[in-house]
């Protein structure tokens, strides 16, 4: 392989972001919340791959869909000057070719799951495609990437049962809360850079209210977890896990109480614990 195509390889990578996999841990702890809960414990593994893969793919996709849409923004941010379309590494017209790819390869996936799934991931590929540029038309745009980043929730249900069940409803609003969070903090890193560009974000509309809704939401996003989790007879190391999630989310709080924006950036990166201390905690209820 040319030197050439291993450059151009590296540049797709870094426009999928996978140097920075947290995107892939925040998209994929929901996913394997639901489907261990759906699959009591024992999910298929076929199932499981499939949407490991997917995570990954999709996660990918949306980072492509992503600089595409930001291709006029990301220039004037500090922390997404570097990326490969605002570097000029990338073309915008390659990023929605990177998009399509591997958005086909996820949807090659789906299609040997069952026809509901099917269905759902139609809807998932448009949340995906489409929250960039939520961006421009709303101040809660983190609102919308928790219905994306949260949709292979009803999916891991519908794949493992054929059903999505009312709590799994509550479980993907939860996952809804919880992303407002952390890309609330996430957006408080940037509010500078979009008030003077323009970019709507949910730090700007929360303005010096924001460390208390985030409080607020946190406890919604928990209190949520803990109605869908007894009312699918989740036992005692599941609460445990909802506990542990707690502490570490008020740690947060904590990090992000002088609004510095490296440490709000590093208040999003530590939901990545929240999201596994969770899963830990339903691993542990079936396990035991």
């Amino acid at each position: 392989m040319s030197s050439l195509v291993l450059e151009r390889l590296g540049h797709y990578a870094r426009l999928a972001r996978l140097h920075r996999p947290i995107g892939i841990y925040l998209v994929l702890w929901p996913t394997l919340w639901a489907l261990w809960i759906a699959g009591e414990g024992r999910p298929d593994l076929a199932v499981f791959a499939i949407f490991m893969v997917g995570t990954v793919l999709m996660r990918s996709a949306g980072c492509a869909i992503n600089d595409y849409a930001d291709r006029d923004i990301d220039g004037h941010v500090w922390r997404t000057k570097d990326r490969p379309i605002a570097a000029g590494h990338v073309t915008p017209r390659e990023a929605v070719m990177v998009f399509v790819v591997l958005s086909l390869a996820a949807f090659g996936l789906v299609l040997f799951l069952n026809p509901l799934t099917i269905q759902l991931s139609v809807l998932g590929l448009f949340l995906a495609f489409s929250y960039p540029f939520t961006k421009r038309y709303t101040y809660l745009p983190q609102a919308y990437l928790g219905m994306a980043f949260g949709w292979g929730i009803p999916m891991g249900f519908a794949a493992l049962t054929n059903e999505v069940p009312g709590p799994a409803w509550v479980m993907f609003f939860a996952n809804v809360m919880w992303s407002l969070v952390y890309d609330t903090m996430y957006a408080m890193a940037d509010r500078e850079d979009d008030l003077k560009i323009g970019v709507k974000s949910s730090a700007i509309l929360f303005g010096r209210f924001d460390r208390l809704i985030i409080g607020v939401l946190q406890l919604l996003f928990l209190l949520l977890l803990a109605i869908a989790g007894n009312d699918l007879g989740m036992g005692a190391f599941y609460f445990a896990g909802l506990a542990v999630a707690a502490v570490l989310s008020a740690y947060e709080q904590w990090m992000i109480r002088k609004r510095e924006p490296m440490r709000c950036f590093q208040a999003f990166l530590h939901n990545h614990y929240v999201g596994a201390s969770i899963f830990v905690g339903i691993v542990l209820d079936y396990l035991l």
